[in-house]
């Protein structure tokens, strides 16, 4: 027959309970509210200008900076007048005119312009500013330069 020997197993039990502080019985106690935070605060957006003003102070000086700096353009006119940025000037001696309208007299309705060269009579009628978003003065100057560089008035690149 055989044996067997049986050891005995012990058992060992560990427990741990967590003592809480003052503080956190005391927090536990009054009720932990949330501490609201305040979205922070926007700067309030500057009012768009009028057509008539955004064209006067900021269009037309920077389109005139712009033509000015091109090689054998004189005579520069521009000017504001019935919803309608207008524009002539000589360059070689040959007359150049320009339009971009604004038939609504904002920025986000129709807008259209057309151009004149050599003295002849209006070219058609063409979308202006048609895939932009927000509409600024730096987008109607560049537009404009575009206009006149597709058609050969100016160059397309800056020397």
């Amino acid at each position: 027959m055989a044996s067997k020997s049986v050891i005995p197993r012990r058992r060992i039990t560990f427990s741990a309970v967590q003592e809480q502080s003052a503080s956190t019985v005391a927090a536990d106690a009054n009720e932990v509210k949330p501490v609201e935070k305040k979205a922070p605060t926007k700067p309030k957006k500057i009012p768009a200008k009028p057509l008539s003003q955004l064209t006067e102070e900021d269009v037309i000086p920077s389109l005139k900076a712009t033509l000015e700096a091109q090689d054998h353009i004189t005579e520069l006119e521009l000017s504001f007048e019935e919803n309608r940025l207008e524009g002539s000037f000589l360059k070689k001696g040959n007359p150049y005119s320009f339009w971009a309208f604004f038939p609504d007299g904002v920025l986000t309705g129709p807008k259209g312009c057309s151009l004149s060269s050599y003295g002849s009579g209006v070219s058609t009628v063409e979308p202006f500013l048609i895939d932009e978003k927000k509409i600024t003065e730096k987008h109607i100057v560049f537009w404009v330069e575009k206009r006149l560089a597709a058609q050969g008035i100016i160059p397309v690149w800056r020397g």
